[in-house]
């Protein structure tokens, strides 16, 4: 059953656990996940951000991301991950995507904040959904603008900023800059834990971890405790597709057609996402 952004950081917050926020550009990834959370009946976010449309399209991959949203017994937000304009966040809404996130933070922040009005103001229109958007700069972009220097404390998010950026644009979460980097990291995360506190009190709204693949079970439970109330994560996911495809091709090498490497990325990909779920909502699932 889909629902609201808001309902999803409600209750990590009211039972003490992250919402694991899983990208799925692919169906393998798709059905993994939403398998995932009905295995343990908890609320799952599944996005699907711009930089993936040459996987998929928004349309094509976000229809079934819905329907399978729909249909599900576990509770699901359909998320656009890192739309790059407000023309992308639309494409989400009209596909039937419950909440989107407005990637500002290259931009000048002016400009951040008034396209994120903007996108605030579309989500009323199509009935009050979720928006995130992003204050600092998160290293290990694709276009490798700032490369992986997960430890250069001038990106970080500044918490007096990110105040203002919460009263002026109503947003529902923040994703901050506090230590994680997207994709791979080619050193150990720096994470700076007294500012996810600040971060938390000043914006006064759940804070998002972008970058959340690659930590520790204890760092994730610290960033949770410190106000961390979404984690996105997709890279070390995707990895272990991979790396079960190439096992089967070395295993079988008379594979001659796909659906066998299918299969096997997709349950690499049920094995990953449940030992995040099974880390990230642990105090729940212990009750």
């Amino acid at each position: 059953m889909l629902i609201s952004l808001k309902d999803a950081l409600e209750f990590g917050e009211k039972n003490g656990c992250g919402i694991a926020s899983v990208n799925t550009p692919t169906l393998e990834m798709l059905v993994a996940a939403i398998d995932v959370a009905e295995r343990y009946g908890v609320p799952l976010i599944v996005q699907h951000a711009e930089v993936h449309e040459p996987v998929n399209s928004i349309e094509n991959i976000g229809s079934a991301m819905v329907e399978l949203a729909k249909r599900s017994s576990a509770p699901i937000v359909v998320h656009v991950d890192h739309a790059e304009s407000f023309d992308y966040v639309k494409r989400g809404f009209e596909v039937g995507f419950n909440s989107a996130m407005f990637d500002g933070s290259r931009l000048p922040y002016e400009e951040n904040l008034r396209i994120t009005k903007e996108v605030v103001e579309l989500a009323e229109q199509y009935g009050g959904r979720g928006v995130e958007a992003e204050l600092g700069v998160m290293p290990g972009r694709e276009d490798g603008e700032h490369g992986n220097n997960a430890g250069d404390a001038s990106l970080y998010t500044d918490p007096e900023l990110a105040h203002d950026f919460v009263a002026e644009t109503g947003i529902t979460a923040l994703a901050a800059s506090f230590g994680t980097v997207h994709g791979l990291y080619k050193a150990e995360p720096k994470i700076d834990y007294e500012l996810i506190t600040a971060l938390r009190e000043r914006a006064g709204v759940p804070i998002v971890m972008h970058g959340g693949s690659g930590l520790s079970p204890e760092e994730y439970r610290k960033c949770i405790k410190r106000g961390v109330q979404k984690i996105n994560y997709y890279t070390y996911a995707d990895k272990a597709a991979l790396e079960a495809a190439k096992k089967l091709l070395v295993e079988e090498p008379e594979t001659f057609v796909f659906s066998p490497l299918a299969v096997a990325a997709r349950n690499a990909v049920d094995k990953n996402f449940d030992a995040l779920v099974q880390c990230l909502y642990a105090d729940y699932l212990k009750r």
